[in-house]
Formats: C-alpha cells, sequence, structure tokens
C-alpha cells in the first residue's frame, strides 16, 4: 500500500507540479479551477446558509472593505507578473459571522469568512488585513486545491494518476465535502496528520504569513501591525497550545520571527504604496 502510495505520488507530482507565486515553492495541484471552484462556491453557501451573517453596521463593512482593498492589490501584482491565472474564475466574497470562534478561512475560489470572535484580537483596520492577507493568500497560492489534490491521493481517490473530482464527487458527496472543508483548514484525519500532513500545513501557513504580509503592504496597510497582532495571538492561548510539531501552523515565537524578517522587504511594498 505504501508502495503504492509513492508511485501515484511521483505519477501525480509529473503531472500537476506548479509554482506558487513569489515564494516559487514547487507544488502539487491536481484539480482544476473548473472542477474545484463550483464545489468550493456550494460549500461556502452551505456554511453562510447555517450561520448567522452580519450584514450591515461598521464591522460588516470594515471586513468588505479591506477585502476588497488587498483583492485589488493582489489581483494588480498577479496581472503585472504574468500570474493572473491562478485567480481564474474567482468570485471574491467577504462576509463577517457572528460566532465566538477565534477565526476566518477562505475557500478555494476567494469566499472568505471572518468571524466576530477575532476582531478583539485584530482591534483595527490594519490587524484585520493581517488576517484577510494571510486568509485570501492561501486561495492564491493554491493551498485548498494542493491540500484537496493531496487528500484525493491519500485517500485513494484517484483515476490514472490524476484527480477525477468529479467523479468522486458524485460517487462520494460527504467524503467529497469533507475533503473540501479539510482543504480549506478544518482537522484532517488523525492518520494523515503527523509527518506528512502537519509539516506540509505549517509550510502553507508560513508561506500565507509571507505572502498574506507583501499584500497587506500593498494595499496600503502597515506590514508592521502583523507583528502586533500575532503578539496578542500569542497571549490568546493561555499555555494550552500544542507543540509545534503535532500543530497545523508554526509556534506564535517562530512566526512573529519569520514575520520581522520579512519586514523590511514588505516596507518597500508600503512605502511605494503610499507614494
Amino acid at each position: 500500500m505504501k508502495n503504492t502510495l509513492m508511485i501515484l505520488l511521483v505519477i501525480a507530482a509529473a503531472i500537476g507540479c506548479q509554482r506558487v507565486p513569489l515564494t516559487g515553492r514547487k507544488q502539487l495541484l491536481l484539480i482544476s479551477n473548473a472542477e474545484l471552484l463550483p464545489l468550493s462556491f456550494s460549500e461556502y453557501k452551505g456554511v453562510l446558509d447555517t450561520s448567522r451573517v452580519v450584514g450591515s453596521g461598521n464591522d460588516a463593512q470594515m471586513i468588505q472593505r479591506v477585502g476588497n482593498r488587498l483583492k485589488d492589490a493582489m489581483e494588480s501584482y498577479l496581472k503585472a507578473n504574468n500570474y493572473g491565472s491562478r485567480v481564474e474564475g474567482f468570485q471574491w466574497e467577504f462576509h463577517l459571522i457572528q460566532s465566538p470562534q477565534v477565526n476566518a478561512w477562505c475557500m478555494p475560489g476567494g469566499k472568505v469568512a471572518f468571524y466576530t470572535g477575532i476582531l478583539p484580537y485584530t482591534q483595527n483596520e490594519a490587524g484585520v488585513a493581517t488576517v484577510m492577507g494571510h486568509e485570501i493568500s492561501h486561495a492564491l497560492a493554491g493551498h485548498g486545491n494542493e491540500r484537496m489534490s493531496e487528500g484525493l491521493l491519500a485517500n485513494g481517490l484517484i483515476q490514472g494518476g490524476q484527480a477525477a473530482l468529479g467523479v468522486v464527487a458524485q460517487s462520494r458527496p460527504q467524503q467529497t465535502s469533507a475533503l473540501l472543508l479539510q482543504a480549506a483548514g478544518a482537522v484532517l484525519p488523525a492518520a494523515y496528520q503527523v509527518g506528512r500532513a502537519l509539516p506540509h500545513s505549517r509550510t502553507q501557513e508560513s508561506e500565507a504569513d509571507k505572502l498574506g504580509l507583501i499584500f497587506m503592504a500593498m494595499a496600503g496597510y502597515d506590514p508592521n501591525e502583523a507583528v502586533q497582532f500575532w503578539t496578542r495571538m500569542s497571549k490568546a492561548g493561555g499555555g494550552q497550545k500544542p507543540p509545534e510539531f503535532l500543530s497545523t501552523h508554526p509556534s506564535d515565537s517562530r512566526r512573529i520571527r519569520d514575520i520581522q524578517s520579512q519586514l523590511p522587504d514588505a516596507m518597500k511594498y508600503y512605502n511605494s504604496a503610499r507614494r
């Protein structure tokens, strides 16, 4: 079984390997946007339909404003650098959901959910931009597609080395839905976590931090606020967070250290945006 999976990974890597903008990291993308995005949009609608969406007020307006500024900056960069295909078919939405969860996420195709529980930690518009930049960077970098592709491989749901997502969605709708929600940041199957998925997820989280820092700077938000936000978040766990090797995210200290090292580059974009 292990040898079979390794062979499939080699075949799939040859078929679906691409590079992430700005970082240049190679990644496995087996699913086309034409297949993935309709399913993503449907799952997102399902979340909204079963949630308390905040449709008005200053906070809801701020989420819309920050999301659109970041989206515009990101798409301008992609078009100028021949990466426009990365967001082909995206239909951006930015919704605030009433919930105590300290969380935000972005489905493939630009569907963002921002929970009111994280607002006490963002504190200001630049703090929101820190979180929003991180989440939409997951979509830009194709992390949902990447996790979905690996999930299909890990569960043996591929045909001929390619992910037949449409076939899988029809024959196993619940499993496909679970994989898609996991790809957007939900808990991965325990057997797939340690050793493969968790380290890879931490790589994606760090990558989204870096991309998000640059895009918030491009949109005119001070990237120094990212350090302040993550410092506040680091104090919120009360010492109850798991060790880094058993977490889908980098440790707080590592995350802050990495962001601080990236600030000089991000500040160039910020200063340019303010001119």
